[in-house]
């Protein structure tokens, strides 16, 4: 079995509570992630902070959970999804003495993501402290307020603030968990991954956009024909008031409407696609980095590089070494050129 030492061991836990949609995202995502050969990526296990047994959920049945918490030193990373009996986690903000010897397990430099309200462990741990976070927009607030060391972001999907992790609400954390497979194994893993579940690999905005308005407009136009027009022109210089012109809108309203659908900034949503289409081609094509920038819209090598130094940390070469060849050898389990985060 050693061809699978390399795998990234996931370890979820579930505790009293849980949310069972929440707790199947890491296995439905991170399960389907594999090597061109059809080899996993990732090995995905599930514990309690309890010996082996029942954990009870929000719904009308339990699940039977074979690992206890030892499993959690044994984990590259650990995902902790929402639960609704946090009891003294959500209500004070502190750890019962259960769960702080469960998660004193957890090996430092083990990367730690959460899932909704699953942010309320990590936080009540004091891993979120002096950190960016998100968690469910309705229960943003209170998260601050029992929290204040860290700087809660209510309008995005996930947080990724590089060995921590936070997702919004219920399905964010599949926004999440294809974020982190793109981050380990680059956009063609990821898209695959997407395609197998049937979700979008990449969503728009934020969670800003779900957020239910005292007065909703009736039948208000959208921005939906204006983003498919600067998809298909994304290599082509795009000024706001050419958005704004294909919904018939003047400037203010559309970008008043595209926050309101989008949960961001149309320059915001721009750059977002831009460094998408760049990180695709540079996987996936041998054209230059001058011809990637210019086919992504960025016009410039160096405008592309320090885009993509902010979005994702690396420069554009750095990138296709690490991801361009998914397809060869050298991107199979147990090689040398081991992903980001890979724990091997």
């Amino acid at each position: 079995m050693s061809g699978y030492r390399a795998r990234h061991r996931v370890v979820v836990l579930a505790l009293d509570g849980l949310l069972p949609f929440e707790l199947g995202i890491p296995q439905r995502i991170f399960g389907r992630a594999r090597t061109a050969e059809g080899r996993p990526l990732y090995e995905v296990v599930t514990c309690s902070i309890r010996p082996p047994g029942r954990v009870e959920t929000d719904a009308d049945f339990a699940v039977l959970v074979e690992n206890g918490p030892d499993a959690l030193a044994t984990a590259d990373t650990v995902v902790i999804p929402a639960s609704y009996e946090l009891g003294p986690v959500f209500e004070e903000g502190r750890l019962t003495d259960e769960l702080a010897a469960a998660l004193g397990r957890i090996r430092p430099g083990t990367r730690l993501v959460s899932i909704c309200t699953g942010g309320y462990v990590l936080a009540a741990a004091g891993y979120l402290d002096g950190r960016p976070a998100t968690t469910h927009w309705s229960h943003a607030e209170h998260f601050q307020r029992l929290f204040p060391r860290i700087k809660v972001d209510a309008d995005v999907l996930f947080v990724d603030d590089g060995d921590v992790l936070t997702s919004a609400g219920v399905a964010s954390g599949i926004d999440l968990c294809i974020h982190l497979v793109r981050r380990d194994h680059g956009t063609a893993v990821a898209n695959d991954v997407a395609r197998r579940t049937v979700v979008p690999p990449f969503r728009d905005g934020g969670q800003a956009q779900y957020i239910q308005r005292p007065v909703p407009e009736p039948q208000v136009a959208t921005t939906t024909a204006a983003r498919a027009w600067a998809l298909a022109r994304l290599h082509e210089p795009i000024q706001l008031r050419d958005m704004a012109e294909q919904e018939s809108m003047s400037v203010r309203t559309f970008t008043r409407r595209f926050r309101e659908e989008a949960g961001i900034s149309p320059g915001q949503w721009l750059t977002q696609q831009r460094v998408e289409r760049a990180r695709h081609l540079l996987e996936s094509t041998d054209l230059s980095i001058d011809q990637v920038a210019r086919d992504a819209g960025f016009g410039t090598a160096q405008s592309m590089r320090q885009h993509l130094q902010v979005a994702l940390g690396v420069t554009p070469t750095a990138y296709r070494r690490t991801f361009r060849s998914w397809s060869g050898h050298d991107r199979a389990v147990g090689s040398g050129n081991a992903p980001v985060g890979s724990g091997s």
